[in-house]
């Protein structure tokens, strides 16, 4: 069950950064369907806030690796 826990263990910054990256582009893609799906502000906000969740959640899967470094 260790071996398997490890998989989906993200242990280094570039893995981190590759969860992101994923992330961003879910959420690019999301935000392009909102924008079609809900034309004007309503999308174009809905949009913003795809992206902007990318940002909190790159923050602390960042921060998330620098404290399990410190221990």
């Amino acid at each position: 069950m260790e071996r398997l826990k490890s998989l989906f263990t993200i242990k280094t910054k570039f893995e981190a950064f590759m969860v992101i990256y994923a992330l961003a582009l879910g959420a690019t893609e999301r935000g392009a369907v909102y924008m079609q799906q809900y034309p004007g502000i309503g999308g174009q906000l809905l949009a913003l806030a795809c992206s902007g969740a990318v940002f909190m959640a790159g923050g602390k899967i960042i921060d998330a690796i620098e404290y399990q470094r410190g221990l």
